[in-house]
């Protein structure tokens, strides 16, 4: 071994656990407590704070920003070993231990999972490593999570659980007894230190806000092809909040075409419903069966913004074809068998009367 130089061996003995432990954790067998000058009563305590939008509108996709802070302190230090008067090299290492108890505020590869019991609310984000926090100091970056919010979520308030795992230094012990006297080291110092994992859960609150919300409740209107007919759209307004001077607007496309494609709604009020009257027309070629016509509506809110809501899809259908009278089999012989009867007749009543 060099005694002018430091030569120091770290053993850390890595104890997994799967929740916080208690505050008397039984020391492994293998960790030395007759060097163990300390005992350090404290630990690390992450504060996580939803940063940015927090209220969303239902249907969306969010993103959440998550930011941590580690407000961890030590309460207290209890001695477990005096150091010999006189002997150097015991003074330096209860003076070294001292050193390393006071990183026992510091959260070590922490693992951030956000979880949802709403079934309204969907995280599709995984776990996230969010690094190692000191004491006193605010994570560099958001964490972030991507959560869908159903479009028939009610407004209000939901809860996320935010579990937070990392490890934090449980204790330490120091040892070595080869003192450098022009040094003032111990360069025979060996550290041992004991880690812990633990687990913090907390409660992160998004908002669903209270909107109008439109569905459609009810269709009605015969569409033939080449000829199409009138369509009524009944659209409700399902949300918390009223829609003023609300206009729907559907966009057709094949086989519906129409220099129709307004119509005016007015207020709507949470609970109210409106028709809708469209002039549609339908290609001569068009399959009868189902379906789907596009609209949207136009409104102000409450703040007098204006808005637009998400696509709201209107179901209907092609019936057959109409069948006209030229279109009857037999209809060109019976109109040929007609016109000669009537020319007979003609011809007859001419020539009685010469």
């Amino acid at each position: 071994m060099n005694k002018n130089g430091l030569f120091i061996t770290v053993i850390t003995l890595l104890i997994l656990c799967s929740a916080v432990l208690p505050a008397e954790a039984a020391l492994p067998e293998n960790f030395d407590i007759s060097k163990n000058y300390y005992s350090v009563y404290g630990g690390p305590d992450l504060n996580a704070t939803l940063v940015g939008d927090k209220q969303f509108s239902r249907g969306d996709t969010a993103t959440l920003n998550i930011n941590m802070m580690n407000k961890g302190e030590i309460s207290g230090f209890k001695s477990e070993k005096d150091a010999d008067i006189g002997n150097y090299a015991d003074e330096m290492l209860q003076q070294s231990e001292m050193q390393y108890e006071a990183q026992a505020t510091m959260a070590v590869g922490i693992l951030a999972t956000l979880k949802s019991d709403n079934p309204n609310i969907k995280v599709k984000s995984g776990a996230q490593e969010a690094g190692t926090l000191m004491q006193g100091k605010e994570s560099a970056s958001p964490t972030q999570f991507t959560v869908e919010i159903n479009k028939d979520t009610p407004a209000g308030i939901y809860p996320l659980n935010l579990d937070l795992s990392y490890q934090y230094q449980n204790n330490v012990q120091v040892g070595g007894d080869d003192f450098d006297s022009v040094t003032g080291l111990v360069t025979n110092k060996e550290v041992g230190i004991w880690y812990e994992n633990k687990t913090q859960t907390q409660t992160i609150n998004i908002e669903v806000k209270k909107e109008p919300y439109f569905e459609v409740t009810n269709v009605t209107g015969d569409l033939y092809p080449d000829d199409g007919g009138m369509l009524y759209v009944t659209y409700k307004n399902t949300g918390e909040e009223t829609a003023k001077d609300s206009t729907v607007r559907i966009s057709a496309s094949d086989p519906f075409s129409t220099t129709d494609d307004q119509a005016y709604l007015g207020t709507l009020k949470p609970g109210d419903s409106e028709v809708a009257v469209f002039d549609m027309d339908v290609d001569e070629t068009a399959t009868a069966k189902p379906y789907s016509i596009s609209s949207e509506i136009f409104y102000e809110d409450t703040d007098g913004h204006d808005r637009t809501s998400d696509t709201i899809k209107v179901n209907t259908e092609v019936l057959e074809a109409k069948q006209s009278l030229y279109s009857l089999p037999g209809f060109e012989l019976g109109t040929g068998i007609t016109m000669a009867l009537a020319a007979c007749f003609v011809m007859l009543r001419r020539k009685k009367q010469n």
